[in-house]
């Protein structure tokens, strides 16, 4: 029986800041489904403490730069998966995953240099994968460190190095002074490995040291190898192509299915749509909207407001929104403009819009419950999770056609755009007012949409054939 050790920053539910954490919590179970033994290396950040925990080793060291770490490992068997904690309080014991008060941790390549040689001495100590499987950046020193220091070692040498990218945006990019401090000399510093542009780039660096290399979608996979999408590793990743694949993300329908959501005040599936229509009800009247707004075509958004998502096009187009027979409900926060577009917009028409600032788990259920419409304009999307739940909430998304987005919805389920402009995002969404006013067509494009299954099953047998295939099984 193969055995794969993943290696990430963050895994729900013990840490959650993103899409990233999501996968760590239900992929490495659904690969024990597949046959597979899996554990999962991550920070035991403030607070993680789960029934059922215990110590498996007291003060294993970790040395960087001659400089004598301390770390303490735990472990949890969850769903059949053990999840190793490395406790390192100088390191984890913080407010924050990666920042405090917005700001990044200046030590934050220490911190996971930490975590990537711990989980390191886990696989040469305790247990000993066949696969070690890092995900973005912040595991990328995993596979940096297992090249180029343990390639002698017997317990590591035949381990097979897989990279998942999550984000490409986001590459683990410091100066060139961190070298030393992560214990490295100039012999990893040249265009062909760390270096980039003057800098030290970890992803990179990750991409080079792997055997394989995936990503969260078929059409990311693609995107990412040209200029528009490829941060300056495009090139790289062309040169890598033959190893790269795009493995579109799973959704964990326990957590996501209108038909049993602990959050909504009303249940329903295809075969019973009544409960939608309560639950858009509730949203209408939680945000404080009268009657006349229960007729109207009910727009939602769930998100980060950045840039990246592809809000800054609704600010020269709102006005012309507001003039439709229309609401639009948001939840999220981010980026102060994107923030500003949205409050602006709810204050100039406070009849149609409400913003929700922050994150609400219960109400971003009910908006994918009770929206009849979700919104979805990314600049790029590596695979995105939103469009897969409105899907089963019976709410048709509007998406430009871009990574995961378009790899997951159809003309026949919801609404694509190509060209990144505020006119396309604004003809996209007229299109689908005027297709939301012929009922019989609507009903038969969400229960289209809501029989789609994207369990992370499917998913993990994608991952299990790559792991077999790179062993030889």
């Amino acid at each position: 029986m193969a055995k794969v050790m993943m290696v990430a920053s963050e895994a729900a539910p013990f840490a959650k800041t993103g899409g990233l954490a999501d996968v760590l919590g239900a992929l490495p179970a659904a690969l024990v489904r597949q046959g597979l033994r899996v554990s999962v290396v991550m920070p035991k950040y403030r607070g993680i403490h789960p029934a059922g925990i215990e110590k498996v080793m007291d003060d294993m060291p970790v040395f960087i730069n001659n400089f004598r770490h301390r770390t303490d490992i735990w472990r949890l068997v969850r769903d059949g998966v053990s999840y190793y904690f490395v406790e390192a309080p100088w390191f984890y014991d913080r407010d924050g995953v990666y920042s405090s008060y917005g700001n990044d941790y200046m030590d934050n390549h220490l911190r996971f240099a930490v975590l990537s040689l711990a989980a390191l001495g886990i696989a040469r100590l305790l247990d000993r994968p066949d696969v070690l499987h890092a995900h973005d950046w912040q595991a990328a020193l995993a596979l940096i460190y297992a090249k180029s220091w343990y390639w002698n070692d017997p317990r590591m040498a035949n381990v097979k190095r897989v990279f998942t990218i999550h984000n490409l945006g986001y590459q683990g990019r410091f100066g060139k002074q961190v070298l030393g401090e992560l214990g490295m000399d100039g012999l990893q510093f040249h265009p062909e490995y760390l270096e980039f542009y003057g800098d030290v780039n970890l992803m990179k660096g990750a991409i080079v040291a792997a055997d394989a290399v995936t990503t969260v979608s078929p059409t990311y996979a693609r995107e990412i190898q040209t200029p528009e999408h490829g941060f300056g590793l495009d090139g790289l990743l062309r040169s890598r192509a033959g190893q790269l694949t795009g493995i579109l993300n799973g959704v964990d329908y326990a957590e996501w299915n209108p038909a049993t959501d602990k959050h909504l005040p009303a249940h329903y599936d295809a075969s019973d749509l009544e409960g939608k229509a309560a639950c858009k009800r509730a949203l209408l009247e939680a945000l404080g909207f009268g009657a006349e707004a229960h007729g109207r075509p009910l727009i939602g958004v769930v998100s980060r407001f950045a840039a990246q998502k592809g809000f800054d096009l609704l600010e020269p187009i709102g006005d012309e929104l507001a003039k439709e027979d229309v609401t639009l409900i948001a939840l999220g926060s981010g980026e102060p403009h994107c923030e500003w577009i949205f409050h602006d917009l709810a204050e100039r028409h406070h009849d149609k819009v409400r913003v929700w600032h922050g994150y609400n788990n219960g109400l971003a259920h009910l908006i994918e419950a009770g929206a009849d419409i979700f919104l979805m304009p990314s600049r790029y999307e590596p695979c995105g999770l939103n469009q897969i739940y409105s899907l089963k909430y019976g709410t048709p998304p509007v998406v430009r056609a871009t990574g995961g987005l378009d790899d997951t919805i159809e003309e026949s389920t919801g609404f694509k755009f190509g060209e990144y402009s505020p006119a396309a995002l604004l003809g996209a969404i007229r299109h689908a007012l005027q297709c939301w006013r012929d009922r019989e067509a609507w009903l038969e494009r969400m229960r289209l949409g809501m029989a789609k299954d994207f369990s992370w099953d499917r998913s993990a047998a994608e991952y299990a054939g790559l792991y077999r295939r790179l062993l030889g099984i």
